[in-house]
């Protein structure tokens, strides 16, 4: 057997290396998609979103309602919102929900970010408050992610770097079934599956956190 699998191995280079071409990332950094080629490190199965691990952030589950529909992470004065939206083959999403947030924030500028154009200003807080705040959003093959990164990262570029790293690492489930376009990908509570994970890398347990409004 040894000897048939030296052949085999001669025979075929060029097709041993297409298919560790096609393993290999085709892009620098995510939010990646489930059936792209991705690095494949242990991450935490919410369903709909897989996320990278860091054992520094306070990680929680955001609802509308009865659906969990985000991710919420709090680090050092600052939380990061997730939100995976299903969008069409053809068009993306985020030219048209980056103008309705400005319709209902006025006191945003857009500026040039790592994913292109992204939204940062003031937005209103509890009460009379304000608050900073920075959107981010990424088209995907199907999908688009929103990200709200507030408080201190949101000027704090050390601590937003934090959270942009965590964003490359994501893994976004689409799944084959129809969709309406900008309806949320939901997600599931860790302990439906893989809850032991969680708890191995001593992250807290999750636990339902501040609404994500509804950007329609």
């Amino acid at each position: 057997m040894s000897t048939v699998f030296r052949r085999r191995r001669r025979e075929q280079p060029d097709q041993a290396a297409e298919q560790q071409a096609s393993a290999a990332p085709t892009r620098e950094s995510g939010p990646w998609d489930a059936d792209e080629p991705h690095p494949e490190t242990d991450r935490i199965d919410l369903g709909g979103l897989l996320l990278p691990h860091n054992p520094d952030f306070d990680l929680r589950l955001a609802s509308v309602g009865d659906q969990n529909v985000g991710v919420v992470a709090l680090y050092e004065e600052s939380s990061l919102q997730l939100q995976a939206l299903a969008a069409s083959k053809s068009m993306g999403l985020w030219d048209e929900v980056r103008a309705k947030i400005r319709t209902g924030a006025k006191d945003l500028v857009e500026q040039e970010g790592p994913y292109g154009p992204e939204l940062i200003g003031e937005i209103a807080g509890e009460g009379n408050t304000t608050r900073k705040a920075r959107y981010i959003g990424i088209d995907g093959p199907r999908w688009f992610v929103l990200a709200m990164i507030s408080g201190r990262a949101a000027l704090d570029e050390n601590v937003a770097n934090v959270f942009l790293d965590f964003i490359k690492d994501v893994v976004v489930v689409r799944g084959t079934e129809p969709m309406a376009r900008e309806e949320p990908i939901t997600l599931r509570r860790p302990n439906e599956q893989g809850a032991e994970t969680v708890d191995s890398q001593g992250l807290n347990p999750f636990k339902r956190g501040p609404e994500i409004s509804e950007i329609r």
